[in-house]
């Protein structure tokens, strides 16, 4: 009897050891539930950040330069972040300048005037005057921040951000199930490629 007590206790031991290696092992998290995705055939990839984020700024280049390079079966989406009303300025700025075509232009500036340059961008005065020494219209600018589509879109990412339960920025969604938050730049970088093989595999097996 006290053979069979000794071999169940070292048999609850292993089991707990080898489930808590597992979760040490995975540098992702499951999304609970599972989010809809907008991206058609291609595998979604959300970025939800904040241009005044230090760790998003160190992630920035990276996934730049993973952009470029990105498979012709994958979207990359970012998602402007929001905590608290001093966030959201940067949500606005980020879409209208979506809409005119000129995101792609200041993303770059963006997160080296917070995060280097400690550029004040706190409100749409002074946004403006910084958009235009950069080369952008800054009437057209203040029209399409203030516009009912710039404020859908900005609605949008409030909503995403609670569906996905984001805690933290930067955080990337991968096909609207799985989360990789907390990592170091290049780990981020890594963990999101496994992600996405993982993903093509389920797909090719009818796993959704």
């Amino acid at each position: 009897m006290k053979l069979i007590k000794q071999v169940f206790v070292l048999l609850v031991l292993l089991f707990t050891t080898q489930a808590f290696a597992a979760t040490m092992n995975h540098d992702y998290k499951l999304v609970q539930p599972p989010q809809p995705t907008h991206s058609g055939n291609k595998i979604e990839v959300l970025e939800f950040f904040f241009y005044g984020c230090s760790h998003c700024y160190h992630l920035h280049p990276l996934l730049s330069e993973w952009e470029k390079k990105m498979p012709k079966d994958v979207m990359l989406e970012y998602v402007p972040t929001i905590f608290n009303p001093s966030w959201e300025p940067m949500a606005n700025t980020y879409y209208a300048l979506e809409l005119m075509g000129k995101q792609k232009q200041l993303h770059d500036p963006l997160f080296t005037a917070w995060n280097v340059n400690n550029v004040d961008l706190g409100d749409l005065a002074k946004i403006s005057v910084f958009v235009a020494k950069h080369g952008v219209d800054s009437k057209v600018f203040a029209d399409n921040y203030l516009s009912f589509s710039v404020q859908t879109k900005v609605m949008r990412s409030k909503q995403m951000s609670q569906s996905y339960a984001i805690r933290g920025t930067p955080t990337l969604i991968v096909d609207g199930k799985y989360m990789i938050t907390g990592l170091q730049p290049a780990d981020t970088i890594k963990m999101l490629n496994e992600l996405i093989d993982m993903v093509r595999k389920e797909r090719r097996s009818g796993m959704q």
